[in-house]
């Protein structure tokens, strides 16, 4: 789960100004009331967020972690340079990674040739796997960080993890941040855990597909469009409507749609930082910096279209999800709504359905809770899988 969230989540931030302009390697300029010459789709418009200096770590890890991650490349340095650093956080997740769990890294192309990192986690050898879990991560986040101690956890419980970043977030190929499509990111996470569901390992067993926020969306969409595919779906905050009152006014949707055919790529969506909203425990908060990798600048343009239109999708295709569904959400999220998660119980037409909220819970109920309240929510997801998960 990112900390910067976008204003995809929350009402969006009226812009300031009017037209933006830039020309190559100068400042940009902001003006009102100003025509705008025609762009080259080509031309990348951005309004960078200077990166915050991370605490704690040396100078030269700071330095590495400035710099620009638009692509890949730069991604996979960063994070390779602060792996050790990141293991030796006093968090739960990283404190209380089971031994022998058996971790494997690499990279698979997809159908458009590009590189998708992908991930596993399996239980120490000789014990049984029960099923098959296949993760999705949130917007701006990575398969890596924070859900690598959420995977071992699980994996420890007799299930093979398997995750992957999406296109243009994480370590996988693709302009950081950018979501030219929707439909992309699901037709990878299909293509993708198809690949996957046939390792020898765990072959005729039971799978389940699991998204966090943006990647409940992701979940949802990838199992409307392939149900046979999977034995159920695990939901953490899902991303799946975006309240009435939260919804960006119509005209702002359509200047937003009007930009996007111009300039996609351009950094120009204004976002808000809801850390504070994310996490509960401050201790826990102040460790985001440290998820190096995640896309934390302003929204690209048209990034913030195909998320706003994945939701109303989505929304209107509630009715279809018929696989056995367990939704987990902080009663306290400000990030995405909980009565949205209600809303998909309700409308649902599965006949195995469990929702659970968590008292107090905020948006990050896996990472940001009090110690406690984190292992509840992982053995509630054991559990689940557990009751669903016959022997063999």
């Amino acid at each position: 789960m990112d900390l910067t969230l976008t204003s995809t989540f929350r009402p969006f931030l009226q812009p300031e100004f009017s037209v933006i302009h830039r020309k190559i390697n100068q400042p940009i300029i902001l003006h009102h009331n100003l025509k705008c010459k025609p762009f080259s789709k080509n031309k990348v418009i951005t309004m960078a967020i200077k990166k915050a200096r991370i605490e704690g770590v040396s100078e030269a890890l700071n330095e590495i972690a400035s710099q620009n991650l638009d692509h890949a490349p730069a991604r996979r340095r960063v994070r390779s340079a602060f792996i050790a650093t990141q293991q030796q956080l006093d968090h739960i997740l990283f404190k209380m990674a089971p031994a022998d769990i058996r971790e494997d890294e690499w990279y698979e192309a997809n159908s458009k040739g590009q590189q998708i990192f992908c991930k596993s986690w399996l239980p120490k050898p000789g014990v049984r796997i029960k099923g098959a879990l296949c993760f999705c991560h949130g917007y701006g986040d990575t398969c890596t960080f924070f859900f690598e101690g959420i995977a071992r956890f699980i994996s420890a419980s007799g299930y093979a993890v398997y995750a992957i970043d999406h296109p243009g977030f994480g370590l996988s190929d693709g302009l950081h941040g950018y979501i030219p499509e929707f439909d992309g990111i699901v037709d990878n996470v299909n293509e993708q855990y198809v690949k996957i569901k046939g390792r020898p390992e765990i072959s005729g067993l039971p799978c389940f597909i699991f998204g966090q926020s943006m990647g409940g969306a992701i979940a949802l969409k990838a199992l409307l469009k392939e149900p046979r595919q999977w034995d159920g779906i695990v939901l953490v905050a899902p991303m799946c409507k975006i309240a009435e009152d939260m919804t960006p006014p119509f005209l702002l949707q359509k200047v937003l749609i009007f930009v996007s055919n111009i300039t996609p790529q351009a950094k120009i969506v204004p976002t808000k930082d809801l850390a504070e909203l994310a996490f509960r425990e401050f201790k826990k908060r102040k460790m985001a910096p440290y998820n190096v990798i995640s896309y934390s600048d302003k929204t690209r343009v048209k990034t913030a279209v195909e998320l706003l239109n994945a939701t109303k999708y989505i929304e209107s295709q509630v009715d279809k999800v018929a696989s056995p569904m367990l939704i987990l959400h902080g009663a306290a999220d400000k990030v995405t709504d909980p009565l949205v998660s209600q809303y998909l119980y309700d409308k649902s037409s599965s006949s195995d359905k469990t929702l659970k909220l968590y008292e107090g819970g905020y948006h990050c109920i896996l990472e940001g809770e009090p110690d406690d309240r984190i292992l509840t929510v992982l053995n509630d997801i054991i559990s689940w899988l557990d009751s669903r998960c016959s022997p063999n």
